[in-house]
């Protein structure tokens, strides 16, 4: 029976009708139910009662690939067996068996091919055996496999591997344009060198080689190819080639993402290279360079007397006016050395040469730019942070938006006074969630309280003062309330 086109209550009914009637020749009567989960709930419940008081001559066998489906008082009536699907391995053995059989000389790439074509279904695989066959004769090689199935050779990516490696993007393109040529489409081919960056990645560990679902002849070929990689380069070009695929479907212009997919590619490795200096770069600036000391002994005096000069950095140092009147100070903390006993026996001026180490000092700060639709988002989330626990801070943060201004300030306009004492009780969390949330340090705000809606000016809630209010600009209106003597509800 198959259940997925007699799902019915009407169908179930036929079947125990049937059941009843006991076998002609043999034991058993085998009732086999092909995509049981396509069975509908009524169909489920006439079911159960003959399941679960099934004649003594009877079995049933329900197969279905998707167990979660079925209801639970039928799995629990049941003796369940997985069955696994079949290894290409298995299944390529097992083409080689048939192609002797029948004569055929095939090509083990090929049968490999036709293995993964098959996705574990060994019925399948015969199926396009059988078409290859018919395509190519008894021959079959490794070119007619891919050319029926519609497959794209794999030396395609080993010359585009190549291009992204050496940050060749013109190549790279000009493989893309022949391969769409070819009549291959763009999203399969997107799909595929995922997959042969997936198998680079597997080949990088000796512990999952065994994951790779190639011939044995490619083995060899694929570990090569990984080792002219580093790992930072597979998952970088993973995590595009899978943003490609999940936006494919949505692109108005589906050749140009793929062509900026192809061109980020290339771009990964010198990207890297770049950030490497910059980093460098940054390192070098902030580090202090090490502070020499030089002990003289002082023969007149027969005192030892240490003295510290001091190299200067690299630190960028922020500009600083000076008038003439400390002009001389400027001098003496410009001078590179001076005594631990003249340091001891003036703590001040000790104090001010710290001072200008201390300024050596260059704080990093963080000054992420970021958009007002960025800074709403991040608003709003802090807002659901107050939800549960505080309405009134939750309310007049929702109803109230921060804005940027033209000079690039943020900006809380609030309707009353009210609002502005809950927000500055807040402002503290509120600006280091901010901050941390923008990844800007330097974020701040202003509160502005909107006179129109503060208590200057009354606010009409009730009908009344509605009416008193038109009444001031149009008197006739109470002399049309008496008139008709209206009164309000």
């Amino acid at each position: 029976l198959d259940a997925a086109s007699n799902n019915g209550v009407d169908d179930i009914r036929s079947l125990n009708d049937l059941v009843r009637i006991p076998p002609q020749i043999g034991k058993f009567s085998v009732y086999i139910i092909d995509e049981v989960h396509m069975l509908s709930q009524g169909a489920f419940n006439a079911f159960l009662k003959t399941l679960e008081e099934p004649p003594a001559h009877a079995i049933f066998i329900l197969a279905t690939t998707e167990k979660h489906k079925i209801i639970p008082t039928i799995l629990s009536r049941c003796q369940i067996f997985d069955f696994n699907r079949i290894t290409v391995e298995d299944i390529s053995s097992h083409l080689n068996f048939v192609a002797k059989s029948e004569g055929v000389i095939a090509e083990q790439e090929g049968l490999h091919v036709i293995a993964q074509k098959a996705d574990g279904a060994l019925r399948d695989a015969l199926s396009i055996f059988d078409q290859i066959v018919s395509f190519s004769g008894n021959n079959i090689t490794y070119k007619d496999v891919i050319n029926n199935l519609n497959i794209l050779d794999y030396e395609y990516f080993q010359k585009l591997l190549t291009a992204f490696i050496s940050n060749d993007i013109s190549s790279s393109l000009l493989i893309f344009d022949e391969i769409l040529s070819d009549g291959f489409d763009a999203q399969n081919f997107i799909a595929g060198l995922s997959d042969y960056f997936r198998d680079l990645i597997v080949c990088k560990s000796p512990a999952t080689i065994k994951l790779l679902e190639v011939a044995p002849s490619l083995k060899e070929v694929y570990k090569t190819q990984s080792e002219q990689c580093d790992l930072y380069f597979l998952y970088q070009a993973l995590n595009i080639l899978n943003y490609c695929d999940i936006n494919y479907k949505a692109s108005n212009n589906k050749r140009l993402l793929v062509e900026l997919t192809l061109i980020k590619l290339c771009r990964v490795l010198e990207e890297k290279k770049n950030n490497d200096l910059k980093q460098s770069s940054e390192s070098k600036s902030v580090t202090n360079q090490p502070i020499s000391r030089q002990v003289t002994e002082g023969k007149e005096n027969k005192e030892v007397t240490n003295e510290i000069t001091v190299t200067p950095t690299n630190v960028t140092q922020p500009e600083k006016k000076y008038t003439s009147e400390n002009a001389k100070n400027v001098v003496k903390k410009a001078d590179v050395s001076f005594s631990i006993k003249d340091h001891l026996s003036k703590p001040e001026q000790s104090k001010e040469e710290s001072i200008v180490e201390e300024d050596k000092v260059e704080i990093v700060r963080n000054k992420n730019e970021f958009s007002e639709i960025q800074l709403i988002d991040a608003w709003n989330t802090l807002a659901e942070n107050y939800k549960e626990k505080e309405s009134r801070t939750f309310n007049t943060l929702t109803s109230n938006l921060p804005t940027i201004n033209a000079d690039k300030q943020i900006q809380l306009i609030l309707t009353n006074k009210l609002q502005e004492e809950i927000v500055l009780k807040n402002k503290t969390d509120i600006v280091v969630f901010l901050r941390k949330e923008l990844k800007n340090d330097l974020v701040d705000f202003e509160t502005i309280v909107n006179e129109e809606n503060d208590g200057n000016k009354k606010i009409i809630y009730t009908d009344t003062e509605k009416f008193n209010f038109l009444k001031e600009i149009n008197p006739e209106l109470n002399d049309l309330k008496d008139q008709f003597k209206l009164d309000f509800k």
